[in-house]
């Protein structure tokens, strides 16, 4: 009994081993060509870049998650564009501001010289 015990584990072990290195095509030769590409798991940018940021794109975003969260490069790609399109449009109200009271202030020149 032992001996058939052992014949069976020594089959059963060869035929797992060419099972797990065969083709699968039959031939019996190993497999050629690796394994298959994969597949991207996050977007190339999820971000528009031919035009600024609208909040809607900030609410469609979605950040591909990493094994144990979120990948860092890719939310601090998002935040870094953020920021910088927040600090271009705070700058260029500010300019708007500054014109505007430049504007007032020459109305208001102009108007008291005809007073």
């Amino acid at each position: 009994m032992f001996w058939f015990l052992m014949v069976a584990m020594v089959v059963v072990i060869a035929a797992v081993t060419l099972a797990v290195l065969s083709s699968g095509d039959g031939t019996g030769a190993p497999a050629t060509g690796g394994l298959r590409d994969v597949q991207p798991d996050r977007p190339a940018d999820p971000l528009p870049l031919d035009r600024p940021l609208a909040p809607a794109d900030l609410i469609r975003v979605r950040l591909p998650v990493a094994p144990r969260g979120y990948r860092m490069a890719e939310v601090d790609d998002v935040l870094d564009r953020v920021a910088a399109e927040l600090a271009e449009r705070d700058a260029r109200i500010a300019d708007l501001r500054h014109l505007l009271e430049q504007a007032r202030n020459e109305a208001a020149r102009r108007g008291g010289e005809r007073d």
